[in-house]
Order: structure tokens, then sequence, then C-alpha cells
């Protein structure tokens, strides 16, 4: 098993956004580390204090195959000049890929908390 991070940054406390930013990020972490919804043993999701209009799960429930991935989500942390509207992710991954082999995806405001993996 493998842990896969992610994370993505919406522009407005708003339902649809939150849960389209869901689905983009987790499309695109499917999509680069060629894995299927039914390889994830659970999914984490986290949002910062002022995303209070919707649950990302909600958002992730709609991807087909996410029906049978255990989901949750939980509030980050408030930590003084943090990221503002980040919905972050962890995805428990039943994979045999290397954990260097490993892509973690992030992406719009939040490519900023990983400078490592941008470009």
């Amino acid at each position: 098993m493998r842990g896969i991070r992610g994370a993505i940054t919406v522009e407005r406390n708003d339902k649809e956004e939150i849960w389209q930013a869901a689905q983009e990020l987790i499309a695109e972490l499917l999509r680069t580390n060629d894995i299927a919804a039914s390889d994830i043993g659970a999914a984490i999701f986290s949002v910062t204090e002022d995303l209070t209009a919707a649950f990302p799960t909600a958002g992730a429930r709609r991807i087909t195959g996410f029906d049978l991935v255990p989901l949750f989500d939980a509030r980050q942390c408030a930590i003084e000049d943090s990221l503002p509207r980040c919905i972050r992710v962890l995805l428990l991954v039943n994979t045999d890929t290397a954990q260097s082999d490993i892509h973690h995806v992030y992406l719009r405001e939040a490519a900023h908390l990983r400078p490592d993996l941008e470009g």
C-alpha cells in the first residue's frame, strides 16, 4: 500500500466549485499514477476552515467507481498565513509501485505547497 498526496485550491466557497475541484484533483491523481478507483483502500480529504459550502467527498462520490471507496472529510488546522481555500487529499492505494515512482499532484495555487514538485 502507498499513500498518494494531492491538493487543489478553489476561488470561492461554493458547493459546485468545491465538488468540481475534488473531482479534478482525483481524476489527475488517477491518471498520473495509472490507478483505478478499485485500487484505492480509502481517501482522506481535508479543507481549510474557510471552505464551508460542501464536503469534497460529495464531489468525489460522483466519480465512476467511487461509490465503493471509503471517503472521509476533515478540517485542516488553522495555521496563520496558510494557503486559503485549499482542498487536500491522501489516497491509500493498493499498488506495487515503488514510493519513488508515485506522483503526488498539486494543482492551481496548491502547487506552491510543494515547489519541489513543480515543473
